[in-house]
C-alpha cells in the first residue's frame, strides 16, 4: 500500500506514522519526493484493510494499493527517476556516468594505470574484479583482498570511486570494507540470501541482469535489496541467452525503455559482456546512450591481449579514449550528461 501525505506533512508526523505501519504488521519505507513524501507500506496484501485507519491522520491524502510484485521498486511509489551519486559520478534522470576499468584485478600497476587513464578520458567511477565467479574452476578467481586493497589505492592515486564484485553472503562486510559500490553478478541476480545481505549493509548497489532472467524477475531481485533499506540501486543490462551465437550474448536494449516505464530505478549497460568482442562495444555504447540508458559499464584494460581474463572483449586506453570522445558528442543530441 501506498500512503500519500499531504504536502507540508511535518517530519514527526511522518516518523509517527511510520510507527504506526509497524505496529500494524508491516514494514513502512519513506519515499521523499520533489513535491511530496510518500510511504511505502510492504506486508502481507490480505491485511492491507488494517491500513485504512490512516486515512483518519489530516495529513494523509490518500491510499493507493501497489498493483506490481515490487513495490519500491516500481513507479507507483516513486513517479520522477531516481538519481544514484556515488563520488562524482551519477546515474539517472538526465545523468549519463561511465564505468571503466578492467575485467579483474591483476596488479597494482595494472589497475593504477587504467584508473589514471579511464579518468582522463571521461569515465567517473572504476571496476575491478577482486573476487572472480568463472564457469571454469580453473580459471584465475580474483586476488580476493589484495585485489580489493588494490583497488583501494587505485581511488586514491585517481580519485575515482570503485565498484566490484562481491559473491558470497558472507563476503558482503569485507568487500564494503573497501568498495563504494557493491557489484552483485548475473549470476547471482537470483541469491536471495546474497541479495538481502547486501541490502542491508548499506552500500550502493549495481544489480545485474542474469542471462535468463525476465524484467520482472530482475525487478524483483531490486526489490529485495530495496526492501532491506538500501535506497541506491543501479541495474545493470548485460545481454540475455538466445540462440545467436555471433556476439556472447543478446543485448536486450528493449529493456532501457521497459525498466524506465515500470521503474523510477537508473539502467546503465553493460556492452563488454553482451558483446564479447571488442569491436561492437562502441556501437552499442552509442546505442545506450541514445535509447536513454542511464550509462555504462565498460571493460578497459592497458594490454588487453595480456589480460588475465576477458581479453577480447576488454578496450585499450586508445579505443575507449576515442569512444569517450564520439559519446561526449552523441550526449549533445540525446540531452544526457556525461557525469
Amino acid at each position: 500500500m501506498i500512503i500519500v501525505l499531504k504536502q507540508g506533512a511535518p517530519k514527526k508526523t511522518i516518523d509517527a506514522i511510520m510507527e504506526q505501519v509497524e505496529k500494524l504488521g508491516f514494514k513502512p519505507h519513506a519515499i521523499v519526493g520533489i513535491e511530496r513524501t510518500v510511504i511505502g507500506a510492504v506486508g502481507d496484501d490480505r491485511e492491507r484493510h488494517t491500513l485504512e485507519v490512516l486515512e483518519a491522520n489530516p495529513f494523509v491524502e490518500k491510499l493507493m494499493p501497489i498493483l506490481q510484485p515490487y513495490k519500491l521498486a516500481s513507479r507507483q511509489i516513486k513517479k520522477e527517476p531516481s538519481v544514484i551519486k556515488v563520488g562524482g559520478a551519477s546515474f539517472g534522470g538526465l545523468h549519463f556516468g561511465v564505468i571503466a576499468g578492467p575485467c579483474s584485478v591483476e596488479s597494482e600497476k595494472q589497475i593504477i594505470e587504467t584508473a589514471v587513464k579511464v579518468k582522463k578520458a571521461g569515465a567517473r567511477m572504476l571496476r575491478g574484479g577482486a573476487f572472480k565467479p568463472r564457469t571454469s574452476p580453473y580459471s584465475f578467481q580474483g586476488l580476493e583482498e589484495a585485489g580489493l586493497k588494490m583497488l583501494a589505492k587505485a581511488r586514491k592515486e585517481s580519485g575515482l570511486p570503485f565498484v566490484t564484485e562481491v559473491i558470497n553472503p558472507e563476503d558482503v562486510e569485507l568487500v564494503g570494507k573497501y568498495a563504494d559500490v557493491l557489484q552483485i553478478g548475473a549470476r547471482n541476480v537470483q541469491n536471495f540470501s546474497l541479495l538481502r545481505r547486501a541490502g542491508k549493509h548499506g552500500r550502493p548497489i549495481l544489480l545485474k541482469r542474469g542471462m535468463s532472467t525476465t524484467i520482472q524477475e530482475f525487478l524483483m531481485s531490486a526489490e529485495y535489496v530495496l526492501s532491506e533499506g538500501c535506497r541506491d540501486v543501479i541495474l545493470c543490462e548485460r545481454g540475455i541467452r538466445t540462440f545467436e551465437n555471433a556476439t556472447r550474448n543478446t543485448l536486450d536494449i528493449s529493456a532501457v525503455p521497459v525498466i524506465h516505464e515500470r521503474s523510477h530505478l537508473p539502467i546503465i549497460i553493460d556492452p563488454s559482456h553482451a558483446a564479447g568482442y571488442k569491436n561492437y562495444v562502441a556501437p552499442l555504447s552509442f546505442a545506450a546512450m541514445a535509447c536513454g540508458a542511464d550509462g555504462l559499464i565498460i571493460e578497459v584494460h592497458p594490454e588487453p591481449l595480456k589480460a588475465m581474463c576477458d581479453g577480447p572483449q576488454s578496450l585499450d586506453i586508445a579505443e575507449f579514449t576515442a569512444m569517450m570522445k564520439r559519446l561526449k558528442e552523441l550526449a549533445v543530441f540525446s540531452g544526457k550528461k556525461l557525469k
